[in-house]
């Protein structure tokens, strides 16, 4: 996946250009009915979101308590473990995180630090990537791109 106007490169939002990877937590594994409170934890709340063409759906959430940003992606349907990927990266700041793999049901969670910045996050499932681009930003229009490679 590439974030055009980030530094966000690779081809399933693989090692990110900037040096500024946040850890993430314990890698993805099935979890059939998950939502994204289940994968980045209760406090965070879903702010937005992007279908992944038919497959499932990008989240980006926010917890307003540590001002953290969190993304994951969910399959529709858990099954074979297939190609997919979730990332996250601030430009004010360079912070980034991202997690790919063949998983189940979900990638991520990866967070940053968010509170009064703009955020670039997307993600994919098997060949499906979709970006978001200066999204979460007051009054500035995100740009979205989906994209079947």
């Amino acid at each position: 996946m590439r974030f055009n106007r980030s530094v966000l490169t690779a081809a399933a939002l693989a090692p990110l250009a900037l040096g500024a990877t946040t850890a993430l937590a314990a890698p993805a594994s099935a979890a059939p009915n998950t939502t994204p409170q289940k994968v980045c934890g209760s406090a965070y709340k879903t702010v937005n979101s992007a279908p992944v063409g038919s497959l499932g759906t990008v989240y980006l959430t926010y917890n307003a308590a540590n001002a953290e940003n969190c993304v994951v992606t969910i399959r529709s349907t858990p099954g074979t473990a297939v190609d997919m990927g979730a990332g996250i990266y601030v430009p004010d700041t360079g912070e980034s995180a991202q997690d790919s793999g063949r998983y189940t049901s979900y990638a991520g969670p990866g967070y940053v630090y968010g509170k009064g910045h703009c955020i670039d996050w997307g993600g994919n499932i098997g060949n499906v990537y979709v970006q978001m681009t200066g999204s979460n930003c007051a009054a500035l229009k995100e740009h979205r791109v989906t994209r079947t490679r």
